[in-house]
């Protein structure tokens, strides 16, 4: 059976007319097969023209909705897909032929816009909107619900929607409920099979005056309260007045959690401000931001264990407060009691102490507020490095007598003299052996080079030393330069007689640690032997001077590959290309004889042979770790953009930094771009995980590809992969073996959550 279907409202934006202005039984009908465009037919009106419905500007695209055409600004009450990102231009609302109402993307993807059943016969904008929902759902931080009782309560969005969180209701029980209506006069009225009930009936500003229309709006604001607003138009004019009418909170700190997790609100001039507890920071200090909440900068689990790490910890206390938390532990203590048992306790974050009752939390806490009616204390335990203990004066020494000064003195000085006499002696004999400890060495290093065949790599093949005449000589005075960064230039040379090609990377001298810790780490990548790594074929040191030598990559790196149009990969060859990169994670993480931490995973650093191989190269920040080492403290090591977030806030680096990397490279790979050109910054990673996963969340995978055809299961299970690995907690990023595992399709894919504020 055809319909009529009416444009209206399907979220809790509630708004009617009151006025005589224009004809309501008039309406604006839309026929079969009209359509709109982002620029060139971008709205319908409704007979006034207050009204409109289609595209309008958000951020730097598009969205679909309602809207009354306020000026300067439009005032919108509705938005179609309001979680999906921004429309690109060329989008389209169609009133098909066969009726149904549908946006269609850039991508050409068809997507609904309003529940539909059935098929329509002809579409109208109407002059007065409202709505009628069993509940209401907001994409914000906050929540309107009707409920089973005929109750409209106030919650926070990601609370459990207790009794406990509730922070408003309109107390009207009613049983079952059949609609919630905003009448014209602006009175919100809950119906009921039996009974009505209002919610609300404020008294208007004023009177309607004569060539004036009145629009009520009822909306819950960003900041959880339920406000209603008159909008006055006069004279079919969109200049308007808008007056709020009525407010449901008139303190800002009651809608719980407003401040967001880890922070408190307190109230001034009926204003709400956000304060980190003490020991957190806010995710960003921008005057918006401040609503987000705050974070410490390590885990419940790296807290208990850094007490090997000289840490220690004391309780702030914050009274007046009031708290909303899921306690762990609920005991009757004192409140020193309790504060001592805080601090023993490595899970225990927060204490909550009132009249005798102690609870212990671990974070987050979902909302805190700072009232001088309430009674009860929290205890916040920071920490902070541990003072060693300052170590007893050394006894002042005994007064000599006069008469014995004199003996005292030269006794003294003829110590003084054998001993640096004998020290004298001693460099002296280190000297002169250390002089031909190296002549002998010298010629030995001499031999070995003249006696070994470059022409014949074997899997025993060692280490060579190189004198720094051979290279010299190898690279025509270094003179080819192939590649160049912040660790050191390389240069093309040829070897056993100008046969084989190498590359020769000469390290900056501020790169070095020391000549033992040089060859110490060389030694330990020389004995990693895989197909996914670049070989380290020899070293030279020469005074100041260090070189390396290695195998030479004919067909450079994937950050050329992907920067040129004409040789980026396929979808086959992508697919394959993060699979060679990850298995060489993997046999430097777990396989090879000493673990090593690259440190400064990225597309420059990852080259190809001749048979289009893909390997690893540029092991000049690696870290070695112990059999027993899970993470090793360094300064911060790799390139801005590839950089884990834990580099920048002194905790222990672990393997979970190369997974990060990879996953950035990893996702490139799959956009198959060197810099992000379409509405991304090359600069800003963080928005490539943006872009990706918004593409994912709106089931838009094809736009991270283009027009070229893939295997778009496959996609969506390598974009899952990569969003796993760039997630900022490095607990939840899988290991490299799990990666690959998953990308072979040999274990499942948990779904992986945005890769933005995952420490909340």
């Amino acid at each position: 059976m055809a319909l009529v279907l009416v444009i209206f409202l399907k979220v809790f934006f509630l708004l009617v007319t009151e006025g005589s202005l224009v004809n309501n039984s008039i309406s604006y009908n839309i026929s079969l097969g009209s359509y709109l465009t982002t620029l060139t037919n971008p709205s319908w009106l409704s007979p006034s023209g207050l009204f409109a419905f289609g595209f309008y500007q958000q951020d730097d695209g598009f969205a679909v909705g309602i809207w009354l055409t306020t000026k300067p600004e439009i005032t919108v009450v509705w938005t179609a897909n309001r979680d999906d990102p921004p429309l690109l231009l060329n989008s389209t609302v169609e009133f098909t032929r066969d009726g149904w109402l549908v946006l269609v993307t850039t991508y050409g993807e068809h997507k609904s816009i309003i529940d539909q059943s059935d098929p329509a016969t002809s579409a109208s904008m109407f002059d007065s909107v409202s709505s009628v929902s069993a509940s209401q759902y907001s994409s914000g931080r906050f929540v309107l619900k009707m409920q089973d009782d005929g109750n409209l309560v106030a919650y926070p969005q990601n609370s459990s929607m207790w009794d406990s969180d509730a922070y408003w209701s309109s107390g009207t029980l009613s049983g079952f409920y059949e609609s919630l209506v905003l009448n014209r006069d602006g009175s919100l009225y809950i119906k009921g099979y039996a009974d009505v009930q209002k919610v609300l009936n404020p008294s208007t500003s004023s009177r309607l005056k004569k060539n004036e229309t009145i629009v009520f709006r009822a909306t819950l604001s960003p900041q959880g309260n339920f406000l209603l607003y008159s909008h006055r138009f006069t004279n079919l004019s969109s200049n308007s007045t808008r007056v709020m009418e009525w407010e449901a909170l008139q303190d800002p700190c009651k809608a719980k959690g407003i401040c967001g997790v880890n922070s408190y609100c307190s109230t001034t001039a009926r204003e709400a401000e956000c304060h980190c507890f003490p020991g957190f920071s806010f995710f960003t200090n921008s005057s918006n931001g401040k609503f987000l909440g705050c974070y410490r900068n390590f885990t419940d689990e790296e807290a208990c264990s850094r007490r090997g790490l000289q840490l220690s910890y004391k309780i702030t206390a914050l009274d007046n407060m009031e708290v909303g938390a899921y306690p762990y532990s609920d005991m009757n203590l004192s409140k020193e009691a309790c504060i001592n048992s805080c601090l023993d306790d490595c899970n225990c974050w927060v204490g909550l102490y009132t009249n005798g009752s102690c609870k212990m939390l671990k974070v987050p806490v979902i909302y805190a507020e700072l009232d001088k009616s309430k009674l009860a204390t929290v205890f916040i335990k920071t920490s902070f490095p541990k003072v060693k203990d300052q170590q007893h004066e050394p006894p002042a020494p005994l007064e000599i007598p006069e008469q014995n000064a004199v003996a005292e003195r030269k006794k003294l000085v003829s110590i003084l003299a054998i001993t640096l006499g004998f020290f004298a002696l001693m460099c002296t004999l280190m000297a002169f052996s250390s002089f031909f400890y190296y002549r002998v060495h010298a010629r030995r290093y001499q031999r070995m080079s003249e006696n070994v065949d470059f022409g014949l790599l074997s899997d025993h093949f060692t280490l060579r030393s190189f004198s720094f005449e051979e290279l010299h000589k190898a690279t025509d005075g270094f003179k080819e330069v192939i590649g160049r960064n912040s660790i050191g230039e390389v240069y093309k040379g040829f070897i056993s007689e100008g046969t084989k090609a190498v590359a020769v990377k000469r390290l900056h001298t501020r790169m070095l640690e020391g000549d033992k810790r040089f060859q110490a780490e060389i030694t330990a990548i020389a004995q990693t032997h895989h197909r996914n790594l670049v070989r380290l074929l020899g070293f030279c040191i020469h005074g100041a001077t260090k070189l390396l030598v290695y195998e030479f990559m004919s067909n450079g790196s994937l950050a050329d590959l992907l920067s040129n149009p004409e040789t980026q990969p396929g979808w086959q060859e992508r697919a394959s290309l993060a699979l060679d990169v990850a298995r060489g994670i993997l046999y430097l993480h777990q396989e090879c004889e000493t673990r090593i931490i690259h440190c400064n995973i990225k597309p420059h650093n990852i080259l190809f042979d001749e048979s289009w191989t893909a390997k690893i190269s540029d092991f000049g920040l690696s870290k070695l770790l112990r059999p027993d080492q899970s993470g090793t403290l360094t300064g911060v090591r790799g390139t801005t953009g590839y950089l884990a977030p834990e580099w920048h806030k002194n905790n222990l680096i672990s393997t979970k930094v190369d997974i990060y990397s990879f996953g950035v490279v990893f996702l490139e790979i799959l956009c198959c771009t060197g810099d992000m050109e379409i509405e991304i910054s090359r600069d800003d990673k963080m928005s490539l995980f943006t872009w990706v996963y918004n593409c994912f969340e709106a089931k838009e995978l094809k736009r991270l590809v283009g027009d070229e055809e893939v295997d778009m299961y496959m996609l969506e299970k390598m974009v899952k992969v990569g969003l796993l690995c760039v997630q900022d907690d490095p607990e939840a990023r899988p290991l490299i073996k799990d990666v690959i595992l998953m990308l072979e399709g040999t274990t499942d894919i948990p779904t992986p959550p945005s890769p933005i504020l995952s420490l909340m």
